[in-house]
Formats: C-alpha cells, structure tokens, sequence
C-alpha cells in the first residue's frame, strides 16, 4: 500500500496514489481533484465504468471499493488511496463469467448496454449486502439481521437497485437477473 504523497516539489496541486485496481497495484499521479472514475478511464484505460451524469445520480460509473458498490463519480481518486477498487473488467473473464454476468445474459438484461456495468457491479455489491442482512427501506422488520440472500424478492431487488438507472427500461430483465444471481450466489 503506497502512502499518499501530496504536493509535490514541483506541483502543490497533484498526488501520487497507490490503488489496487482488479487485484493489479497502480501508482497514479494525479491531480488532486481528479474523480476516481477519471483516473480508471483516462489514467488506467479501464472504460467498463461509464460516465453517464457525472453527479452521482445516474449509476454508471459504479465500482467495488473494497468490496462496497460506490459511484466512481463522486470519489476523489486520492480518497482511495490504498484501497481495494473492483470495475466490471475485474468480475469476470469471458471464458469465467462472475455468477452475475451471467445471470445478465441469460436473462437478456441489458439493451444498449451503457449502464450495464455499472449495474452489475451495483448488484454484485448489493446482493452481498443482502448476504450480509443488511437491510434496506422495504427489509421488513421480521428480517432484520437475517443474514443470506433467501429474502430477496423482486421488490427488495428494485430497492436496492434503485441508485442504477436504464434508460433503455430494462428492469422487466435486471431484476430477474439479480434473483437468479443472488440464488447462484448463495447456493
């Protein structure tokens, strides 16, 4: 883990970071107010996360850090310093689709594709929120602090899923998607 070094000689305006990014150790120099999501796309090449609308309401751009679904938009890159960052180019390879790339395909969860990986980092983070018992707004008190995903039903999918927009409209297919991911997941 690389530590933050900020200001440097020549520049007060730029970091150097140190970000683990699908289990590859990065160094960065960035400039400090640098988004995290810029820093994967413009420094790292990784263009899996979209910028859809650069404020934090649309989900495109969600990442696993450490493990936990984030808007790539709204970080700083320098806050991530020494952490864990998981884009949808980390879950899987073509030939090893994560259980939730799969189910997606499966189930045709997708139409242009734009918001895709950001929705399938944000049900993968989701889904072990669920295993985790992690409530959400519609958990009913009955379930709370269960751990597992057998409490997933359609409703808690679209809650938990509700920060990742499509404007294709193809909810009709994510949220079966999640199911099924979240059943392969646990079982």
């Amino acid at each position: 883990m690389a530590a933050l070094r900020t200001g440097q000689p020549d520049d007060p305006t730029v970091s150097t970071v140190g970000i683990r990014v699908n289990d590859e150790m990065s160094e960065l120099t960035v400039d400090n107010r640098t988004s995290l999501l810029d820093a994967l796309r413009e420094h790292l090449g990784l263009t899996g996360a979209k910028k859809g609308c650069d404020h934090g309401q649309c989900g495109a751009c969600t990442v696993l850090i450490d493990g936990r679904r984030a808007n790539s938009c709204l970080q700083l890159a320098v806050m991530v310093d020494g952490q864990d960052v998981t884009t949808i180019e980390g879950l899987g390879a073509a030939e090893d689709l994560h259980p939730v790339q799969r189910a997606f395909l499966d189930r045709d969860a997708y139409q242009c594709g734009y918001c895709t990986p950001g929705q399938i980092c944000s049900a993968v983070g989701a889904i072990a929120e669920a295993g985790a018992g992690w409530p959400s707004a519609v958990t009913p008190a009955d379930s709370l602090g269960i751990e597992g995903t057998a409490g997933l039903d359609a409703s808690e999918v679209r809650e938990r899923m509700s920060g990742n927009l499509c404007r294709c409209a193809a909810y009709v297919n994510i949220v079966p998607a999640v199911l099924d991911a979240a059943r392969e997941v646990s079982a």
